[in-house]
């Protein structure tokens, strides 16, 4: 079952940042993750207002939790811990036989 990863990111140092958006695609490709969203135009519905949100969907809980540990990712994720305030939640995703309502 796919795993979605939703981040709100706040970045406050957009140069370093700029580094990590270079060095992070590759690697959640190797783990068979692919961006759905990524820093488009945000439209506020309520009282929640990011600056920037990013959606990632992998085939599986665990390749994420491949991606999250593996050891080239870490250096990178350093990057986007020192240059935003990211909040991020994982939500696996929905069978397709919905019940019928």
């Amino acid at each position: 079952m796919s795993v979605y990863v939703i981040l709100d990111i706040d970045v406050h140092d957009k140069e370093k940042y700029l580094e990590y958006q270079k060095r992070v695609p590759a690697i959640i490709e190797k783990y068979d993750g692919r961006y759905l969203v990524r820093g488009g135009n945000v439209i506020p519905l309520g009282e929640w207002i990011p600056e920037r949100i990013v959606l990632l969907e992998f085939p599986s809980l665990e390749k994420l939790e491949e991606f999250i540990s593996c050891p080239e990712y870490q250096p990178v994720k350093a990057i986007r811990d020192e240059s935003a305030n990211s909040r991020i939640i994982a939500v696996e995703g929905c069978e397709n036989d919905f019940p019928s309502i």
